[in-house]
C-alpha cells in the first residue's frame, strides 16, 4: 500500500521534486548580488538578506536549502547566527564567507557543523560545488524527517491495545503466544494485527520491524508485558 492515496502528494514528494534554495545573509550588497546571479543561473532558487536579524523572520521552507553566511555581520555575528538556527535546521548547512577569516575562527565555525569555511575571494566553481554538496545532504536530511513524521502519525492512530500488539510482534512471538501474553483470543489478536498492518501502511512483519526500530519501540519481554497487566 502507498503512504498517500493516488494523486496525493506527501511533504516528501514536496521535499523531492523541490528546486533548492540558497539563502545569502551578507551586508555587502555586491557580494549578495554576485551570488544570486550565479546560484541563479546554476539552478538554484536564491534570497539574499543584509542582515541576521533579516534572515531571522523568514518562514521556515520546506524544501532543500543552505545558507552562505558571511561571518561579520552587522547585528548579529555569523557565528552567533550558526548557534541560533544550527539546533532547529540540521536541515540546512551553512556555508561561511568571510573577508577576514583566521584559522581559530574557522576551527570554531567547523566544530560547530558548518559545511565549509571559504575565505573571499574565493573560486567561483568552490563555493558552487559547495552549494550542490551542502543542499544535497539537506535534500537527504528533509526526507528523512518527512518519512519520520509520517510514521509518528501513523504510530499515533494505533489504540493502546494495538500498540501492545505491534510490541509483541516485532518480538518474534506468534499470534497465539501474543493473545496468552495479552489474555485475549488469537482470532483477536489477529484483527488488531491486521489493523496495525494497515495503519502503519506496512505489507510483512519485517517492514513493521524496521520502521518501529525509526520510531525507537522497544521489543517487549514476556515478563514486562506480564507486569502492564
Amino acid at each position: 500500500m502507498s503512504s498517500a492515496r493516488r494523486g496525493e502528494r506527501t511533504d516528501k514528494d514536496v521535499v523531492a521534486g523541490a528546486t533548492p534554495l540558497v539563502f545569502v545573509v551578507d551586508d555587502d550588497l555586491s557580494v549578495r548580488e554576485s551570488l544570486e546571479v550565479m546560484f541563479r543561473y546554476a539552478g538554484f532558487q536564491v534570497e539574499t538578506f543584509a542582515s541576521a536579524q533579516e534572515f531571522l523572520v523568514r518562514p521556515r521552507a520546506l524544501a532543500p536549502s543552505c545558507l552562505v553566511l558571511d561571518v561579520g555581520l552587522p547585528d548579529l555575528n555569523g557565528l552567533d547566527l550558526q548557534r541560533q538556527v544550527a539546533g532547529d535546521r540540521a536541515d540546512m548547512p551553512i556555508i561561511f564567507i568571510t573577508g577576514c577569516g583566521d584559522v581559530p575562527m574557522s576551527v570554531r565555525a567547523m566544530k560547530a557543523g558548518a559545511a565549509e569555511f571559504l575565505t573571499k575571494p574565493f573560486d567561483d566553481e568552490v563555493i558552487l560545488e559547495a552549494v550542490r554538496q551542502a543542499t544535497q545532504r539537506s535534500r537527504v536530511t528533509l526526507v528523512e524527517q518527512c518519512e519520520l513524521c509520517a510514521i509518528r502519525n501513523r504510530y499515533a492512530l494505533l489504540s493502546r491495545r494495538e500498540q501492545e500488539v505491534l510490541e509483541l510482534v516485532i518480538s518474534g512471538l506468534l499470534n497465539k503466544q501474543v493473545g496468552a501474553e495479552l489474555g485475549i483470543s488469537e482470532i483477536t489478536v489477529k484483527a488488531h494485527r491486521g489493523q496495525v498492518m494497515r495503519k502503519m501502511q506496512v505489507r510483512s512483519l519485517a517492514d513493521l520491524v524496521t520502521i518501529a526500530a525509526k520510531l525507537g519501540v522497544e521489543r517487549c519481554s514476556r515478563s514486562s508485558t506480564r507486569q502492564m497487566q
